[in-house]
């Protein structure tokens, strides 16, 4: 069956990857490896979900399995949402096929067997696209595509023989001590204008007023050590519907980080900021001012 096979973890992500498939007018198809995944993800619009029945519990003890089925399956593009475990299967079934796989793609088309791509290099200071033909493997963060309309995928069972060489000894349930801003819808970003880290006070209460989580730059979390994850391209990506700056200089590696929220507020005392070139909306003046100032307006509703 001809097509493009989808395995994303996430079912909001996997409708999104599914949204893509039908924009290049192919049918799309979800591998999963579990019951309650699959289950999920069966509403994301999927043609079929192939559920991958096995004696291990690793995914990706099933890499092998899966490139002989997308192999058997006739698949023009196995694409994959971007998690720790969807780049490692990417990579482990893109060299079974011994085919094309590239990575963190920002836009992609598939169109008569040619599969053109485009992703960020050096920082984001370039953009390189490339041209590829035959089976191929890409991921793809989540954000870049409209969602499928939902729907009732079937959900045929896969018997799979699974790589007994790496073995499941244990699991324990991981302590998150911090908040997951790539999933947050508002943000305030607090960058090295900052002065002092009794200052966060002001900034929790303007995060406060407008629903929002904070985050910030390399600097403030790996010398200052103020929050413990930042927002960059070695960082966190986010995708929020609104991001403010406050004291954020704005450097490419940070701007990458953020190039997909929809609104970016900047404020700086540095016209030449470069956050500036990447802001909807620039304010320039001193942080400790306009801050206090906006927190109030908020609340007055």
């Amino acid at each position: 069956m001809a097509g493009i096979y989808i395995y994303c973890e996430d079912a909001g992500a996997a409708a999104e990857l599914v949204g893509f498939a039908q924009k290049s007018g192919k049918a799309a198809n979800i591998i999963a490896f579990d019951e309650k995944t699959a289950a999920e993800v069966a509403g994301s619009g999927a043609q079929k979900v192939f559920l991958f029945k096995g004696e291990s519990l690793l995914v990706e003890n099933y890499a092998k399995a899966v490139a002989a089925f997308l192999q058997t399956e006739g698949a023009e593009l196995f694409a994959v949402g971007v998690s720790d475990r969807g780049r490692d299967i990417a990579a482990r079934v893109a060299g079974y096929l011994g085919c094309a796989m590239i990575s963190d793609v920002s836009e992609v088309q598939l169109d008569a067997g040619k599969l053109t791509t485009t992703r960020m290099m050096y920082g984001g200071a370039v953009s390189l696209s490339e041209v590829s033909e035959g089976l191929a493997v890409v991921t793809i963060p989540s954000g870049k595509f409209e969602a499928a309309a939902t729907g009732c995928a079937e959900i045929v069972k896969v018997q799979a023989e699974a790589d007994s060489r790496v073995a499941l000894l244990e699991t324990a349930c991981a302590v998150r001590t911090s908040v997951d801003l790539s999933a947050a819808d508002k943000i305030v970003c607090i960058g090295l204008g900052v002065d002092k880290k009794e200052d966060l006070k002001m900034v929790e209460e303007l995060a406060q007023a407008i629903g929002a989580e904070i985050g910030c730059t390399r600097t403030i979390a790996e010398e200052r050590r103020w929050l413990p994850s930042y927002i960059g391209i070695s960082g966190v990506s986010v995708k929020p519907s609104l991001y403010v700056s406050l004291g954020v200089s704005g450097q490419v590696q940070h701007v990458v980080g953020i190039r997909d929220s929809k609104i970016i507020v900047a404020i700086n005392n540095n016209e030449k900021a470069p956050i500036f070139q990447a802001a909807d909306y620039s304010i320039v003046g001193d942080l400790y001012e306009i801050a206090p100032l906006l927190t109030q307006e908020v609340k007055k509703g």
